[in-house]
């Protein structure tokens, strides 16, 4: 199997660096393999390849201060941009997204906003961070069987080592099961059911994203703008 080409590997050197024996693994190797393969049978593939690893593009490892963990990027033309919950601008913001706007505007009083783009929080140190990078279009987790959470995985544990104080939001049943990753001797976990409405409630009111902020304004950090409105950069 033809190895990977790290040096093509669209992302920071600082991510590049921690994670380097993951990309010399076979697994990986093997998920190249079927990427290249799905892509010359004209499969479409979400996102586009300049935005799989947008989330470490757009938080760097020295950055990240939240880390916010979905499942699977959206299937859907246009939608997914390798940020987890994320939508580009002019996409209708999806019903989990919603949600999350829903609970800022209890919470934090803050308007919800009709663009469902999240970089300015991933530009604030929230790591937007799906478990599967990559999906086809139009069906939903066909890549979960593919390796890439054997590479998120790996991803949470060197953000566990190699970081202090992390705050890791984990909705719903496949982000707590994340929880064995991760240090709670030197991070914060904050846990909840998904904002999704197939989850019949109880995201509402966690008041996860009013607690992030206590917990960075205590440690003296700045505060996460949550209002991608008023986010200035």
């Amino acid at each position: 199997m033809e190895k990977v080409d790290i040096d093509k590997i669209q992302m920071p050197a600082c991510w590049k660096k921690l994670l380097y024996d993951e990309f010399t693994k076979p697994y990986f190797a093997k998920i190249k393999a079927q990427y290249m393969e799905a892509r010359r049978e004209g499969i479409t593939i979400y996102p586009p390849a300049n935005e799989i690893f947008n989330a470490f593009i757009c938080t760097p490892f020295d950055s990240v201060r939240v880390v916010l963990l979905g499942q699977d990027p959206y299937h859907g033309a246009r939608q997914a941009m390798g940020l987890s919950f994320s939508v580009r601008k002019g996409v209708t913001v999806p019903p989990s997204l919603k949600t999350m706007f829903q609970e800022l505007q209890q919470s934090l009083a803050i308007p919800c906003p009709r663009e469902g783009d999240l970089t300015p929080w991933a530009k604030q140190g929230v790591l937007l961070l799906n478990s599967c990078l990559t999906v086809e279009a139009n069906k939903p987790n066909s890549h979960r069987n593919w390796g890439w959470s054997t590479f998120t995985d790996a991803v949470i544990e060197v953000i566990s080592a190699y970081k202090q104080h992390c705050i890791f939001l984990l909705w719903g049943t496949f982000a707590r099961a994340k929880k064995s990753l991760i240090d709670i001797r030197k991070h914060t976990i904050l846990e909840s059911p998904h904002p999704s409405p197939l989850a019949r409630g109880g995201f509402i009111g966690n008041g996860h994203f009013k607690k992030v902020n206590a917990i960075l304004l205590e440690r003296g950090e700045e505060p996460i703008q949550w209002d991608i409105m008023k986010y200035k950069d």
